[in-house]
């Protein structure tokens, strides 16, 4: 299709606003590491949240939503809907974890947490495996999504799609550091939503659709709204439902939603003033990323089952792309008019954007202080290391393109990642709270996990019986925790000098750290008192998820016309806040009496 002078002057407005940006903090984002990866740690809590949301907004997560809609109806996205219960023990639970630990990156933590040359190592290692290997893939797929956007929308060949998408970027982001990556998130989040709101009442209104009733209750969507699965039919429950609630949010590492936070998630909580803008900065992010910004593209992905009805139709229309239902998104695009189109384009473009280059901030965040500063160099000055990181955004970017050409679909690449983080969350999880977890605990997760991923992938099928996907995520997560927790058990402890330090700086609660306390005790050793809560934190972060699914789907009743379901649900999201605001309230005053 051919974009009008209006669609191309919209879209050349952002690429200039922010290469101005970019140009502008590019010197302060040049002084040193602090300022060019967590961007001098002054960031206020609104600023953080909207670069956290804008970063999940990728160019692939529309694509993505689509494939789940038109594949296993809205029920699917449970697929990801899962993840909120992590994202709101982050909130409660880890965000004042990770500020008051005060390293630069998320892997400094291993040598923070753990003693020794095991620590060292898995540091080393999970720079490249996290920064190079795990962090291209993911980037890769977004890649997937601007081939298949370029494709449709501006008939770009894939390898011209990922050149173009690729030089734009890298010279955006070598430019201003996080600094910069952060105030164009909240330019872009912006123009994003009026976008995807304004294209979903577009087309929802096209006459081949017929409007938002009309389309409810057409046969190819009507069996595709319920937010919860078929309770008769069993596998589909296990497979959308109780495998994502019961055994996913927990046992999963998936970037952005990372059990205990961590990756881009816990550079934004470093850059925070304090720990109170972390908090609000994660519980902002969760709101705004499971509440508000769903519904935009679960209403178009229902209209592209309208208009596309079977994969072979989106074929038939666009035959030089990549095929595959997250192709149904750019599909419904095309109906949009001059003006609206490029606006929408543009969102699209920024949102690729911010996510590669926050990925390429965070990636080489990792390559330059903990690989290069760790381990080659430790004397390179800080403005050698900026020149590092911005020559490791380089070569990402160039990995990434080269891997992204040979992905097919958003859903797929998806599952992959998931099936190769399959049973470490829980490591990420306990080893704030329980003394005997060490080094080894997470280098044996790690290697195990890649290794059923790996065996699934490209073994399994030519040797054994077929097994479906969800069922390998369960198996992985089984045969990954057995060994890590085996693992932890028959190794030795930390060192007590480097877990008193560390108990000293987090002040964690629970009893897992009674074993430490012990031999403290027995010791002579000084432990600080923890400061937190318990009881308030967790019945925050219970009452944080209520909050959330209700307005969920409190919104989503609202759409289906149930003035009644809406109500209800969005009158328990409005108690659930209440309940937030009088536990903090309450916390902080208590914290108030004890310190005077």
């Amino acid at each position: 299709m051919s974009l009008s002078t209006l669609d191309w002057g919209i879209i050349l407005g952002f690429f200039i606003v922010f290469t101005i940006i970019g140009l502008v903090v590019t010197k302060r984002a040049g002084k040193n590491t602090k300022e060019f990866f967590l961007s001098g740690r002054n960031m206020p809590w609104w600023l953080l949240g909207i670069s956290m949301v804008a970063t999940t907004f990728s160019a692939d997560t529309p694509n993505l939503v689509t494939d789940i809609v038109r594949q296993n109806g809205v029920s699917g996205n449970w697929a990801w809907w899962a993840f909120l219960i992590t994202g709101m023990l982050t909130v409660f639970i880890y965000a004042k974890l990770w500020r008051r630990s005060k390293v630069v990156t998320d892997l400094e933590f291993y040598e923070l947490r753990y003693s020794g040359k095991p620590a060292a190592f898995l540091r080393g290692f999970r720079a490249i495996y996290l920064g190079v290997i795990f962090n291209v893939l993911i980037m890769a797929s977004v890649c997937l999504a601007a081939i298949k956007i370029g494709g449709v929308m501006f008939g770009l060949q894939p390898w011209e799609c990922v050149l173009y998408a690729s030089i734009i970027t890298v010279i955006y982001s070598t430019l201003g550091g996080l600094r910069g990556v952060i105030f164009t998130d909240f330019l872009q989040f912006i123009v994003a939503m009026v976008g995807s709101v304004w294209a979903a009442y577009y087309i929802i209104n096209l006459p081949e659709v017929g409007g938002l009733e009309a389309m409810l209750s057409h046969p190819n969507v009507s069996d595709k709204l319920s937010f919860l699965p078929d309770f008769s039919d069993n596998e589909s429950l296990i497979v959308l439902l109780i495998i994502p609630i019961a055994v996913q949010w927990w046992s999963v590492w998936y970037p952005g939603a990372e059990p205990g936070g961590g990756g881009y998630i816990a550079q934004r909580m470093l850059s925070a003033k304090d720990e109170k803008n972390a908090i609000g900065a994660t519980l902002l992010f969760n709101i705004t990323h499971y509440a508000l910004r769903p519904w935009p593209w679960i209403l178009i992905a229902l209209a592209s089952l309208v208009l596309y009805p079977e994969l072979t139709d989106i074929g038939a229309a666009f035959p030089n792309t990549v095929l595959g239902h997250d192709l149904g998104y750019s599909a419904m695009l095309t109906k949009l008019p001059a003006g609206l189109l490029g606006l929408v384009l543009a969102s699209l473009i920024a949102a690729f954007m911010s996510t590669i280059s926050t990925h390429l901030n965070w990636g080489s965040s990792y390559i330059a202080l903990d690989f290069y500063q760790r381990f080659v160099k430790p004397e390179a000055s800080e403005k050698e290391l900026v020149t590092v990181g911005r020559l490791s955004t380089v070569l990402l970017m160039i990995f990434s393109a080269c891997v992204a050409l040979y992905l097919t679909d958003a859903l797929g690449t998806f599952q992959i990642l998931l099936q190769i983080g399959a049973g470490t969350g829980l490591i990420f999880i306990l080893r704030w709270f329980w003394w005997r977890v060490n080094a080894y605990s997470e280098i044996s997760g790690m290697i195990v996990s890649f290794l059923i991923a790996l065996y699934f992938e490209f073994v399994h099928d030519s040797i054994g019986p077929e097994i479906a996907g969800h069922y390998q995520l369960v198996i992985g997560v089984v045969l990954t925790t057995l060994t890590w927790i085996v693992v932890t058990l028959v190794t030795r402890p930390v060192d007590t000098d480097k877990l008193v330090s560390f108990y000293n700086a987090i002040t964690p609660y629970g009893n897992g750290w009674n074993g430490l306390k012990r031999k403290a005790k027995e010791e002579s050793l000084q432990l600080n008192e923890s400061r937190d809560n318990f009881t308030a934190d967790l019945g925050s972060m219970l009452l944080g998820i209520l909050l959330v699914y209700t307005a969920l789907f409190g919104f989503g009743y609202a759409l289906y016309g149930n003035a009644v379901g809406a109500l209800v649900l969005l009158s328990i999201t409005a108690v659930s806040g209440y309940g937030i605001y009088r536990l903090w309230r309450n916390k902080k005053g208590a914290t108030n009496s004890s310190a005077s």
